[in-house]
C-alpha cells in the first residue's frame, strides 16, 4: 500500500511540473510613464538676469515621487523638466539607477540659487551624484541643456505650479 501512495504522488508530482513548464508564460507589460506637465520653471543668468530656458516642469514632491523620479522612462524633450521639492535644504544625493537617459542634475539651494551641478550622468549607475553642499530643489534635464545654456553655480530658477 505505500508503494503505491507513493508512485501515484510522483506521477502526480510530474504531471503537475509539467504542466507548468509547458504553461504558456505571462509577459509583464507595462506603460511607459508618461510626461505630466505640472507647472513652468525659468532659468536666469546671475550676471544679466536673462532668461537662458523655460521648462516645463514635473514635480516631485512626495517620498514615492522623488524616490521614482524619471525611473523607467524612454526620455523626454528637451523643453521639459523634473523638479525635486525637499521641504527643507539638507545634503542630497542621487543615482541613475533604472534610468535610461542620461541627465544633467542641477542642485538649487533653498534661495533658488543653483549650487551645484552634475553632468552627463550615465543611465542605469548606481554611483552616488551628491549634492556637495545643502540644497532643496533638485532639477533634472535632458543631458547636455547645462553646457547649451552655459548653466552656472550662482544662476538662478524660478518655478510656479499649474
Amino acid at each position: 500500500m505505500g508503494y503505491f501512495k507513493v508512485t501515484c504522488f510522483f506521477i502526480f508530482g510530474c504531471f503537475i511540473l509539467h504542466s507548468c513548464k509547458d504553461a504558456p508564460k505571462k509577459e509583464i507589460k507595462t506603460e511607459p510613464v508618461a510626461f505630466k506637465k505640472e507647472g513652468e520653471l525659468s532659468v536666469f543668468k546671475a550676471a544679466s538676469d536673462s532668461i537662458i530656458a523655460r521648462l516645463d516642469i514635473e514635480i516631485a514632491d512626495n517620498d514615492y515621487e522623488t524616490e521614482t523620479g524619471l525611473m523607467y522612462r524612454q526620455g523626454m524633450e528637451d523643453h521639459q523638466g523634473m523638479l525635486f521639492v525637499f521641504p527643507d535644504q539638507a545634503m542630497h544625493s542621487f543615482y541613475m539607477k533604472n534610468t535610461e537617459f542620461p541627465l544633467d542634475i542641477i542642485f538649487i539651494k533653498s534661495d533658488m540659487t543653483v549650487a551645484s551641478i552634475q553632468e552627463n550622468a550615465q543611465p542605469l549607475s548606481q554611483a552616488s551624484l551628491p549634492s556637495k553642499v545643502p540644497v532643496q530643489y533638485v532639477l533634472e534635464v535632458n543631458a547636455g541643456l547645462v553646457g547649451k545654456w552655459g548653466l552656472a553655480v550662482g544662476d538662478s530658477v524660478t518655478y510656479e505650479k499649474q
